[in-house]
């Protein structure tokens, strides 16, 4: 059997000891199938004394990470730290700039610094690699790298943050509220103390923009995610989507827009109402799915545990065994210098059905003000729903589902009612998405 691979692993904890416990607990499957065995070299974290569950005496400590890229006995650093810049890009620079491979589970560096770092590693013969990255377990970096190489992708979208998943599906299952089932969440362990990443979309858009490069054979462009959270949804909400045949997920979408000269690429992050019958609909929980519409193999699906120590050290461990094999490619697909340039399309050209919330005052006259706005910007409204005050003297809510016609005309119809007495919150706007 060849040489072993030797690693150096920055960052000890619930991922970094679970790629200890995955290469220990399988070290001989591993070795058969890298066709060389893998041996952690060096490891190092911020608390050396902290009890991890994991025997680390095997291994040398190495007190200043950055250390880890001048080792002559390290072949490839395994970044855990997590942090888009700071000592975590300072290590990916320098251990690529030494020539070593680089493989790390750090969302916002890659959606960040990727094409960088991309090109770093083309330089130096490199591997950089980041199937840690996506959805944890999931091996979707793969699937569209490999999988889907002699497709035309049409569109990427999916499923892409257990925590906001948890918590629509949750309040779906049960009825609460959203801050009742953020709560529960954190109590469970699927939300951070600060959650703000998570509901607010942003991790979800880091996730979103490293696909659309990979599945389009474009330069990542983090900036270009318009993103939405899903703090605005209520129960009422969910009750509602529920009636008229669909649940309520955060969705990531990237797809080209070619109704001009030059194709555009659309990324988005939002709140979304999914059909029943949708393969969306069925993911629950802290799940994440993803789903690659190409032009010779059709839907795709990927779906699995979207976090957790032992899924995302599987993908960890499963990028080091493609580098043991020497098989690792262009990390976005294509040679980093054959990645296009893609302007983003405007949202306003989207054709599509929405689902439109107002609270309003309970006043004669606001429905024909909202009805009137919808005609004067061209929206169509399939159907109108009211529901009846909390209270005496409370808010009502007014929920209506567009025709399809262009996102533009409510968003023309929306600035039209911006600042009316007559809305008591800002209205929260949610995509139908398509069979």
């Amino acid at each position: 059997m060849a040489d072993p691979l030797r690693i150096a692993l920055a960052g000890l904890g619930t991922v970094g000891t679970g790629v200890i416990r995955l290469i220990e607990t399988n070290r001989d499957m591993i070795a058969a199938r890298a066709g060389r065995p893998i041996e952690i070299t060096a490891v190092t974290a911020r608390d050396r004394g902290r009890d991890r569950g994991v025997d680390l005496s095997p291994y040398g400590w190495v007190d200043n990470m950055h250390a880890m890229a001048e080792r002559a006995d390290v072949d490839v650093v395994v970044e855990l730290v997590g942090g888009s810049d700071g000592p975590a890009l300072t290590l990916a620079r320098a251990a690529l700039d030494a020539g070593k491979g680089f493989v790390t589970a750090n969302k916002a560096m890659v959606a960040h610094h990727g094409l960088e770092l991309a090109e770093l590693a083309a330089i130096k013969s490199a591997p950089f690699a980041f199937e840690a990255a996506v959805a944890g377990g999931i091996p979707v970096v793969k699937g569209l790298r490999e999988g889907t190489a002699a497709n035309a992708l049409n569109r990427i979208y999916g499923i892409l943050n257990g925590t906001c998943n948890y918590v629509l599906s949750e309040m779906e299952r049960t009825g609460a509220d959203f801050d009742d089932m953020l709560r529960a969440a954190q109590e469970k362990g699927y939300a951070e103390a600060d959650p703000a990443f998570d509901i607010e979309g942003v991790d979800a858009a880091h996730k979103l923009a490293i696909l659309a490069a990979i599945g389009f054979g474009t330069r990542i462009d983090f900036d270009a995610v318009r993103t939405e959270g899903i703090t605005k949804v209520r129960a009422s909400d969910i009750a509602q989507a529920d009636a008229l045949g669909y649940v309520v997920r955060l969705v990531g979408t990237a797809a080209f827009d070619e109704s001009g000269d030059e194709p555009r690429l659309l990324q988005r992050v939002r709140p979304c109402l999914v059909p029943f019958r949708h393969p969306l609909a069925a993911v629950t929980g802290p799940t994440n799915a993803v789903v690659a519409e190409g032009d010779f193999s059709g839907r795709l699906l990927f779906q699995g545990a979207g976090a957790g120590d032992k899924p995302t050290a599987s993908a960890v461990v499963a990028d080091l065994i493609e580098i043991a094999r020497g098989q690792s490619g262009a990390p976005f697909s294509v040679p980093v210098t054959a990645l296009r340039e893609c302007a983003p399309a405007d949202p306003g050209q989207r054709v599509g059905r929405d689902y439109i919330r107002f609270t309003v005052a309970d006043r004669p006259g606001v429905l024909a003000e909202i009805t009137a706005a919808m005609r004067d910007a061209g929206v169509s409204i399939e159907s109108l729903i009211q529901r009846g005050r909390d209270h005496e003297g409370g808010e009502v809510q007014v929920a209506m589902v567009t025709h399809e016609g262009p996102e533009r005309c409510v968003d023309e119809a929306l600035a039209l009612l911006d600042g009316s007495p007559s809305l008591t919150a800002p209205p929260l706007v949610m995509p139908i998405l398509k069979d």
